[in-house]
């Protein structure tokens, strides 16, 4: 089957590997008719987050039909349509039972004290085959599939397999609530579902904070007041913007590879033609610290390495700012999210800008990471498709995504009822 493989930082590859097989009573094999390129596959890519095993196939995002079954997955059937949570995750531990899935005593084959497991990443992760192929193997696949009804696309599934999910848990994380004043530094895939997530769990006003004018586009369309940090020092408009007090929430959707601005902590290489990813790899944390009001809320989803170490700890505490960070638990969400889609409550498709067949992988790699404009989320098709009629590629630009995403409020109708917690 066809692969997308990691040979060495800078090196992918389309490959040719062997197809999967049912190794262990709770595993699955699933054929893939979606996965995804995600912005944590480009720092394995570039290297900002090293220890990758040479032939890892990538990608932990996917959509696909079960194909075979061990004999102890008893929740599922052959032929069933499902989506694949990013973290992999046991079911049966007490981390899991308490709905900390991406702290699995069990998953993670490198030991209890190893953290999060997941597809396509690195050797301390487990070193999992990723899901970027035609064909995947699905470890404790009774907890690591989730069923689809037939009402949701494969274009709304694969932004349930992790980003939809990630964006929530940030929401979460930064204890957003009605009435909150919330601040989103980064609007990528995942910043632009932490910004519908905050408006799903109540919040007054959004702010969207990136310098790339086709995600701060598809931020206004969600209604969030969009700032340039290109152009204004986001600090300084936010709290004018507040009335001098800050936002009461804070999320960083952006991680290590923060860019330097134009404005604030680092003007000193705007000049700079060549975006180098990781040169302000604190910046969102100061100012998302900056920003926040006093006895605010700050969630960390952006991905940095196990050796970042800068954060303005000391601030943060003369402001009493509660920290809350990690990594998503995915499958205590997705079920949620998927009865959210299903009553209207927010069509996940409108943050999909393209879809490419898997043979096309290694140029919208490229293209993604070079961040062209409208290249905000990418779909990939196998070649095989359940249908037999092959892939197709598809770009929601221009007018097709001023159309998906023309409802400037994801909630719809549903903006008077109260928002439900989990």
């Amino acid at each position: 089957m066809k692969a997308v493989v990691f040979h060495d930082v800078g090196d992918i590859r389309l490959d040719e590997v062997a197809e999967p097989e049912v190794q262990a009573s709770t595993d699955a094999v699933i054929r893939i008719t979606a996965s995804a390129i995600c912005g944590t596959d480009l720092h394995f890519v570039r290297g900002t987050v090293g220890g990758m095993r040479k032939g890892t196939i990538l990608g932990h995002e996917a959509v696909g039909i079960v194909e075979a079954l061990g004999s102890d997955v008893r929740n599922l059937s052959i032929g069933d349509r499902v989506v694949v949570p990013s973290t992999i995750a046991c079911g049966n531990c007490a981390y899991c039972r308490a709905g900390y899935y991406a702290q699995c005593d069990e998953a993670n084959p490198n030991g209890k004290e190893a953290g999060t497991s997941f597809y396509g990443g690195p050797e301390i992760t487990g070193a999992f085959h990723g899901l970027q192929a035609e064909m995947a193997r699905i470890p404790y696949a009774n907890i690591g599939l989730v069923k689809l009804p037939s009402e949701i696309s494969d274009d709304q599934a694969i932004l349930l397999s992790d980003i939809f999910p990630t964006g929530y848990f940030g929401a979460k994380l930064a204890e957003v609530c009605s009435g909150d004043t919330v601040a989103v530094f980064g609007c990528g895939p995942v910043g632009q579902f932490a910004i519908a997530s905050a408006k799903l769990l109540g919040a007054a006003r959004v702010f969207a904070i990136d310098h790339l004018d086709d995600r701060l586009d598809m931020a206004r369309r969600q209604g969030a007041e969009v700032i340039n940090f290109d152009r204004e020092d986001p600090v300084d408009t936010l709290r004018r913007l507040t009335n001098g007090i800050g936002v009461d929430r804070a999320i960083d959707a952006v991680g290590v590879d923060a860019q330097c601005p134009a404005h604030g902590h680092a003007p000193h290489q705007a000049e700079s033609k060549q975006w180098q990813p990781g040169d302000a790899p604190e910046q969102a944390l100061q100012w998302a610290v900056d920003a926040l009001a006093k006895a605010g809320t700050l969630a960390i989803i952006g991905v940095y390495p196990q050796q970042a170490r800068e954060f303005p700890i000391g601030q943060a505490m003369n402001k009493n700012l509660t920290v809350n960070m990690g990594n998503c638990n995915h499958r205590r969400y997705i079920p949620r999210l998927i009865e959210m889609v299903q009553a209207g409550r927010i069509d996940p498709a409108k943050i999909l800008t393209q879809v490419k067949p898997m043979t096309d992988a290694i140029e919208a790699f490229k293209a993604f990471d070079r961040r062209d404009s409208g290249w905000i989320k990418v779909e990939l098709q196998p070649a095989k498709q359940a249908s037999g009629n092959g892939t197709e590629e598809r770009v929601l630009g221009g007018a097709a995504l001023d159309k998906a995403i023309a409802a400037a409020d994801p909630l719809g109708e549903s903006r008077s009822k109260t928002p439900g917690s989990l």
